[in-house]
């Protein structure tokens, strides 16, 4: 039809994309310089990484693509679902790739400061954490102190870290 042969370009451009999201080459502007200014080109480079990026940790319905993507839907669409596992996929790649430090064994203590040099009488609860992680080989033992300020905070990063991984999951 006329209309598949008019987005059949967007098409290509939403494949090459996806290919720069999963470490491939990515759409260069030169091949599209005709069609979109630089500031446009950024835009829609970025919204469609953002948008192919989320729609598959978020597991987004179609119906919630058509809404975000207008008359351009069921090209994204296309694209999406013919490649949403090798997206996933890539961006687990990407996220265990951040470390390649594994945490081998930890142990905790739940002390109680009385005070310190500087304060008489503190009576705060400490958690001292130690974890041992191991690194190409190598294993080290790294201790922390915190108070529950600081514990609260590490369990907060440690459940949001826990949520992006079931979701890409």
């Amino acid at each position: 039809s006329l209309l598949a042969k008019r987005l059949s370009p967007f098409v290509q451009l939403c494949h090459r994309v996806v290919d720069g999201l999963c470490g491939r080459e990515p759409p260069h502007r030169g091949d599209y310089s005709t069609t979109w200014s630089l500031q446009e080109w950024l835009e829609l480079l970025g919204s469609l990484t953002a948008l192919f990026r989320l729609a598959v940790v978020n597991k987004t319905s179609d119906e919630v693509v058509r809404n975000e993507t207008g008359l351009l839907a069921e090209a994204v669409l296309s694209v999406l679902r013919a490649r949403e596992e090798e997206i996933r996929c890539a961006l687990l790649d990407r996220t265990s790739s951040i470390s390649t430090a594994r945490l081998q064994d930890f142990d905790w203590q739940l002390k109680l400061a009385l005070s310190s040099d500087k304060i008489s009488s503190l009576h705060t609860p400490l958690l001292s954490l130690s974890v041992d992680v191991q690194e190409n080989g190598a294993h080290r033992s790294v201790t922390v102190e915190m108070n529950r300020k600081e514990l609260g905070m590490l369990i907060s990063s440690l459940e949001s870290a826990n949520k992006v991984v079931l979701q890409l999951k």
